[in-house]
C-alpha cells in the first residue's frame, strides 16, 4: 500500500484564548478569558490570496482546507509544504511545480454572509452541478445521543465566547470538533484535516454551532458529507442548494428539537412520541428563536 501523503508543515498552532481584567457590574476588578483574533495571511507560492482573521490553533489545517473548499489547489500532491510564521502572521504555501493556472480565478470573488466574511470564488457556483450527493440514513435516536455528545466539546465558547465551533461525526462519535471566530475558518480546518487523512464523508454527519448559509453548504457537500447538522437558523440560499446537492438539512437542534428542513426521508423516526403530545400546525408560523 502507498504510504499517505503528506505535505512538509509547520506546527504553528496557538493558545485561543488569553487573560485580561475586565470590571463588573461592582466595581469588582475580574480576570476574564477572551477570544485572540489574529489575522493570517496566505500565500501561495508568493502571492498573496487572501487574509483571514482566526483564533489560529490550527492555521495549516486552515490553510489546506481554504485552498481546497476554494477550488484553488485540487490535489493535496501538488503542495510540497505549509510554513506558517506568526512573527509576520503569514502562511506560506509552496507547491511543487509553482503552476499560474490557479490566478485566473482570484479576480472574481463573493463576499458571503460567514462570521468575519468570508469569501468564494463565483467559478466554484459554476461546479455545482457536478456534485450530488448519495442518501444517507440517520435515527433519530443517533441525533439526539450526538447532541448530547456535542454539548461536551465547546471548551473556547465556554471560557471565553465569541467563537463557533464546527465537528466531523460519524453515529454518535464527534471525529473532530475545532473552534474559530469564523464558522468559515473552523469547517475549513476540518476539511483539511480530511484532506491530509485521504478520509470520505459519505458516512459522516457535519455540525456548526452557527447558521446554515449557502458557503456552510456548499463547502460540506464539496467534503461529500450528506447530513448537516446545527443549533442555528437557516438561510434561503443555503436551502436552495442543500435541495440542490441532496444535503439533508438540519437547524434549529438542540436537547430533543430540531427541525428537518430538507430530506426528510432519510431521517428514521425510531423514538417513542410522549403520551397525550398535541401536534400544533406549524406552517406559516414565524420561529421566534432569533439567528446567531
Amino acid at each position: 500500500m502507498r504510504a499517505m501523503y503528506r505535505p512538509e508543515m509547520t506546527h504553528a498552532g496557538l493558545d485561543p484564548t488569553i487573560a485580561v481584567i475586565a470590571v463588573d457590574e461592582y466595581r469588582n476588578r475580574r480576570e476574564m478569558n477572551i477570544a485572540e483574533e489574529r489575522p493570517l495571511t496566505i500565500y501561495l507560492d508568493r502571492h498573496e490570496i487572501v487574509t483571514l482573521m482566526t483564533l489560529g490553533t490550527h492555521p495549516e489545517l486552515l490553510c489546506l482546507g481554504y485552498l481546497r473548499n476554494q477550488g484553488i489547489v485540487k490535489d493535496l500532491h501538488d503542495i510540497r509544504s505549509i510554513h506558517v510564521d506568526w512573527s509576520v502572521n503569514a502562511a506560506a504555501v509552496a507547491t511543487h511545480s509553482e503552476s499560474v493556472a490557479w490566478r485566473e480565478q482570484l479576480g472574481s470573488r463573493i463576499v458571503t454572509t460567514g462570521c468575519g466574511q468570508g469569501t468564494v470564488f463565483s467559478n466554484i457556483m459554476e461546479r455545482l452541478s457536478e456534485i450530488r450527493l448519495k442518501p444517507y440514513q440517520l435515527k433519530q435516536s443517533v441525533i439526539y445521543g450526538l447532541l448530547r455528545e456535542l454539548g461536551r466539546s465547546n471548551d473556547v465558547y465556554r471560557n471565553a465566547g465569541a467563537v463557533h465551533g464546527c465537528a466531523l461525526c460519524q453515529a454518535e462519535q464527534v471525529l473532530c470538533f475545532i473552534e474559530d471566530v469564523g464558522r468559515h475558518n473552523a469547517v475549513d480546518a476540518i476539511a483539511g484535516k480530511m484532506w491530509l487523512q485521504d478520509a470520505a464523508g459519505a458516512d459522516k454527519i457535519f455540525y456548526t454551532t452557527g447558521r446554515l448559509t449557502s458557503e456552510m453548504v456548499i463547502k460540506v457537500a464539496q467534503m461529500g458529507i450528506p447530513i448537516l447538522l446545527s443549533r442555528s437558523g437557516i438561510t434561503q440560499m443555503g436551502l436552495k442548494l442543500a435541495r440542490d446537492l441532496g444535503v439533508t438539512l438540519l437547524a434549529r437542534a438542540n436537547g430533543k428539537h430540531f427541525l428537518i428542513y430538507n430530506g426528510e426521508e432519510n431521517i428514521v423516526f425510531d423514538e417513542k412520541l410522549p403520551p397525550k403530545l398535541e401536534v400544533a400546525n406549524l406552517a406559516g408560523r414565524p420561529d421566534q428563536t432569533a439567528a446567531s
